[in-house]
């Protein structure tokens, strides 16, 4: 079955379509708003349609909490509360990324995120991982009518469904990304197998890769499997501090997944058949039946008198090679010429 084509700001997404790969800046720039243009940028260069943020109104967020993160060595909430941006910072970010002429995305983490994002008038949602199985921020969220792109680590099936139902309920288009939780996540924890999952349970509706280990094999391997959307978390410079800068792909990185990833769909679909572009190469590489020895008329063919050899431009190929051994010809024949049907007694 198709993918169903998804749009986001009139960028088809499915199957027939190149993926899209999104540059995951999130919050790399650790609050400094210089830093998240210059990832814009630098993202923009290398032919990246997408820059992706997050949208952190940390009061409504979280309670104050001393939670660290497996990937860092502070509280989450001193983490949030200096790397997010304000409101005007993030309106100005998304009319820089759009003047770029790139969709700009955001993972909003609150209520009053994704009423923030909803007032600057977003293109589609992205939710994470984390609110897979936040009913409540999910239905608020699909209210919008916006497009969806929902991540999926850290949840069972059951959970992804209850979330998709709510999403079917308000008749929004949305898009199922695998993801794997870990920081940096091992080769053999990302699971594409489980892409094929996703695509069994929810029939026809686009699939992808958020991957957080540290090479593009997974993503690149994710489009051989149906993979419509790659997402990795992108820095400009791998040296600036930052709880995910260890996990992100630099600019040549980006550039690399972009190029392999048209590639590889490119080289998708198709059948296993003779082309016409492959005749050249058929007329010396294919081995037709010629004569070793001179035949003299009426001469049977033999192992002897008649072999395989190229080049392939002669009419009786080596596939017919049996069919012709024992028959009787109608005309002597020279050594080293290529044997044609008509020399064959009848």
């Amino acid at each position: 079955m198709s993918v169903q084509v998804f749009q986001i700001a009139g960028r088809k997404i499915g199957l027939e379509f190149p993926p899209l790969v999104i540059a995951e800046i999130g919050i790399n720039h650790e609050g400094n708003f210089d830093k998240a243009i210059q990832m814009v940028d630098d993202a923009s260069k290398v032919g990246c349609e997408c820059a992706k943020f997050q949208c952190h109104i940390i009061e409504d967020e979280m309670i104050p909490n001393n939670v660290i993160p497996g990937n860092a060595k502070e509280s989450i909430w001193d983490i949030m509360k200096r790397c997010a941006l304000d409101e005007k910072q993030e309106i100005a970010l998304k009319d820089y990324v759009e003047s770029k002429g790139m969709i700009y995305l955001s993972t909003p983490f609150s209520r009053a995120a994704a009423n923030r994002l909803k007032k600057m008038d977003v293109v589609a949602y992205k939710i994470g991982s984390g609110e897979c199985n936040n009913y409540p921020l999910i239905d608020h969220i699909a209210r919008f009518g916006r497009p969806v792109i929902l991540s999926t680590g850290m949840n069972s099936m059951a959970n992804i469904s209850k979330s998709v139902a709510i999403l079917q309920k308000h008749k929004v288009p949305y898009a199922l990304m695998h993801c794997t939780s870990i920081y940096p996540t091992p080769p053999e924890k990302v699971r594409l197998g489980a892409l094929r999952q996703l695509q069994e349970a929810f029939p026809g509706i686009p699939v992808g890769l958020s991957d957080h280990s540290l090479t593009n094999y997974p993503c690149l391997g994710a489009v051989s499997l149906g993979a419509s959307i790659l997402e990795r978390h992108f820095t400009s410079d791998k040296k600036w501090p930052g709880p995910d800068v260890s996990i992100s792909m630099d600019p040549l990185e980006l550039k690399e997944m972009i190029e392999a990833s048209r590639i590889i769909h490119k080289a998708l679909g198709g059948d296993k058949g003779i082309l016409k572009e492959e005749q050249p190469t058929i007329d010396f590489a294919y081995a037709c039946v010629v004569a070793i020895n001179d035949i003299a008329k009426g001469e049977a063919l033999s192992m002897d008198n008649i072999w395989v050899k190229r080049p392939g431009t002669g009419e009786i190929k080596a596939v017919s090679f049996d069919e012709i051994l024992n028959r009787k010809v109608n005309r002597d024949i020279k050594k080293n010429d290529q044997i044609k049907w008509e020399w064959l007694a009848s």
